[in-house]
């Protein structure tokens, strides 16, 4: 069968998607999981195989975890409007470090393959989130779209890593049909390579303006609520800490979300007062919003953070609370009345002025927010291009 018949093939029969994503699909939903989710709702033909990073059991093991192998391919259910076998999740196994095996990512390429003919997809749209997925790219004639979230080359990473990241990134933005970028400051610097899309983020307005009960776990009395992956390439574990000793006695500050931190970055937290609550589906987080006396962005001011469009932002905006944020990409510019952007010491007292709140929800929340139906209806005409790309070549 030519490429061309394959294609015609695939826009005439069934409609599907390879999501090589830089997330697992689990209950902290992501931008790939509400555009993801969205477009199979719309369109009754898609079928969607989502690429999770590789399982890696002896990094599990240097980091005292107990390792963990690939979960390969699994039926995903339980998401509203989307019958079990339209939507896929395939994790592979990563079995030595690139310095050891440096075609670890085309051996996972080769996998993913492997999964995406079992499951009979013929021509596939390929959805890179993750660089790593150059090789995918490589491996395969399908068309693609590269969806730019995070600049890593602007993340600190050893010298090897980020020769690899600038290999890959120049593959994808090379032969990729369409380049996706969430924030003005990607659109900025990846527009100035190729031309590009600008899709910013969302919120799922509905589900956060529904007033939910307060969490069992959030102290009781006044607390400062951070909602977010507790990264050390986002967080300021310094102010934080300074933070809460400030507020202490007044309050508590309250991290909600997956804490990928060093044993010291956590004892340094704990020590001051911080009070880590780990990941909570999606479903239970608007309570935590709802329930904060102030919400907080206590991250570094950095050139990777300055390329983010911060999901966060469209969440805090359609709660209606009090915002304290160093002045990140989102939040410096948002020129919201409740929104106060400070750095150092005028972060730290600008929270402790904000507890306790004078104000219960949902004082503001009655806003304009995007949502992500808006962002659903633009992907999909990015990948309705992307696939008469393909018909063209």
């Amino acid at each position: 069968m030519t490429r061309l018949a394959e294609v015609e093939r695939s826009e005439t029969g069934r409609t599907d998607l390879v999501v090589a994503s830089l997330e697992a699909w689990d209950g902290v939903w992501r931008r790939n999981q509400y555009l993801v989710a969205g477009l199979l709702r719309a369109d009754p033909g898609l079928r969607v195989v989502f690429v999770e990073p590789a399982a890696d059991p002896l990094h599990g093991l240097a980091m005292r975890r107990r390792p963990r192998w690939g979960r390969g391919l699994r039926p995903v259910r339980g998401v509203p409007g989307v019958a079990v076998g339209r939507l896929w999740t395939y994790q592979p196994t990563k079995i030595l470090p690139r310095r050891l095996d440096p075609r670890v990512d085309a051996r996972a390429a080769r996998a993913v393959l492997k999964v995406v003919r079992g499951l009979g997809f013929t021509s596939p749209v390929l959805w890179v989130n993750d660089p790593n997925a150059a090789a995918l790219l490589e491996a395969t004639d399908w068309p693609a779209l590269y969806d730019v979230t995070d600049d890593w080359l602007e993340a600190e990473r050893t010298p090897a890593e980020h020769d690899r990241l600038l290999r890959d990134e120049a593959t994808l933005m090379g032969r990729c049909a369409e380049v996706v970028v969430c924030s003005p400051g990607l659109a900025a610097s990846k527009g100035a390579v190729r031309p590009v899309t600008l899709v910013p983020n969302a919120v799922d307005v509905a589900a956060y303006r529904v007033p939910a009960p307060r969490p069992a776990d959030l102290p009781a009395g006044a607390v400062a609520v951070y909602v977010g992956t507790i990264h050390a390439d986002r967080i300021d574990v310094s102010l934080c800490a300074e933070t809460a000793r400030r507020i202490a006695g007044r309050g508590r500050l309250v991290l909600v979300g997956p804490a990928p931190l060093s044993a010291g970055d956590r004892d340094r937290l704990a020590s001051a007062g911080v009070l880590l609550l780990g990941a909570k589906d999606r479903s239970e987080v608007p309570g935590y919003l709802q329930h904060a006396d102030v919400l907080v962005v206590p991250h570094v001011v950095t050139p990777f953070t300055d390329s983010l469009d911060p999901i966060k932002y469209y969440e805090y905006r359609a709660v209606g609370r009090p915002v304290v944020s160093t002045p990140v990409a989102g939040f410096r510019d948002s020129g919201g009345g409740d929104v106060t952007v400070a750095a150092g010491d005028e972060f730290v007292e600008a929270v402790a002025a904000a507890l306790p709140a004078p104000t219960v929800y949902p004082v503001g929340a009655d806003l304009p927010v995007p949502s992500w139906d808006e962002r659903v209806a633009q992907m999909g005409e990015i990948i309705d291009r992307v696939r008469r790309s393909a018909r063209r070549r």
